[in-house]
């Protein structure tokens, strides 16, 4: 697959056209809903984490609390996953299980990624118990664009960087916990997160039986505060013209994918959400 430059509309995640089968779906799942046929009420991150929050430097958002639960949608992997599905495999390198994804690793170039320092916290469940039953032994491979919008593995300048590419196995909670760096606003789409759910560690580094595939979807406050310092100047070009309701990836409903974000440029931000698979 030609490599184009990563300011191209949609360049990413392929466009429209590419996603239109899983929209299709997701759209034919809420006109279910709407027939009392399916319930479409999806699971939160921790709301109470932020109530208050009125400082410029420490920013929250999440969505509305329900006692139903849907299955986190599936979303497209964009041409750029890293998991032998397009061209490169990094699952099977020795050194992707780790927490901190802000460097490279094994034979690679062995660069860092700059950037305001972030934490995404993931907490896996068994949507059938409404929520309730964190999903142990879990495993999640999550990847995301570096500060200027690039795809370690695949953009231009970075083909030999892994970095901000890393799995991580759920403890009894449910949870893994990577540590990163704050993500671009690349053009034609709204900051995300890629993640991928297996049912175990074993299948995540051999690179089958994928569970589910989603994104998680950044707050506009929080991105507004990090683009403003230096390093991020591009991402607020790119955030100007995007919203969440435009995105071809959000645009059909974000509430369960929103990640629930707090702290500050100085002392680094934490993301939480609710994966129910």
């Amino acid at each position: 697959m030609s490599r184009r430059h990563h300011d191209e509309t949609h360049e990413h995640d392929r466009g429209l056209s590419y996603d239109l089968p899983v929209l299709a779906r997701r759209r034919m799942i809420r006109l279910m809903a709407g027939a009392s046929l399916v319930p479409l009420l999806g699971c939160s991150a921790e709301d109470d984490t932020t109530a208050g929050s009125s400082s410029p430097s420490s920013a929250s958002s999440s969505s509305s609390s329900s006692t139903e639960c849907a299955t986190i949608p599936d979303e497209t992997a964009g041409p750029y996953p890293g998991d032998g599905s397009n061209g490169v495999n990094v699952l099977k390198e020795s050194g992707v299980v780790r927490s901190d994804i802000t460097s490279s690793f094994g034979d690679s170039a062995g660069g860092t990624a700059e950037g305001v320092p972030l934490t995404i916290t993931l907490t896996v469940v068994d949507a059938a118990s409404g929520c309730g039953t964190p999903k142990q032994g879990a495993a999640v491979y999550l990847w995301h664009c570096d500060r200027d919008g690039n795809y370690s593995l695949y953009s231009e300048g970075v083909t030999e960087e892994n970095y901000l590419r890393g799995v991580q196995e759920t403890d009894d909670k449910g949870q893994v916990t990577f540590r990163s760096i704050f993500p671009a606003c690349y053009a034609g789409r709204w900051p995300h997160i890629h993640f991928e759910v297996y049912g175990s560690l074993d299948d995540a580094t051999a690179a089958t039986s994928i569970t589910n595939t989603s994104q998680l979807a950044l707050p506009k406050d929080v991105c507004d505060t990090v683009y403003a310092t230096d390093g991020y100047s591009q991402s607020v070009q790119n955030l100007g013209q995007l919203s969440l309701e435009t995105d071809n990836i959000f645009s059909d409903g974000h509430d369960q994918q929103l990640a629930t974000v707090t702290g500050s440029v100085e002392k680094g931000y934490t993301a939480t959400l609710t994966v129910p698979v």
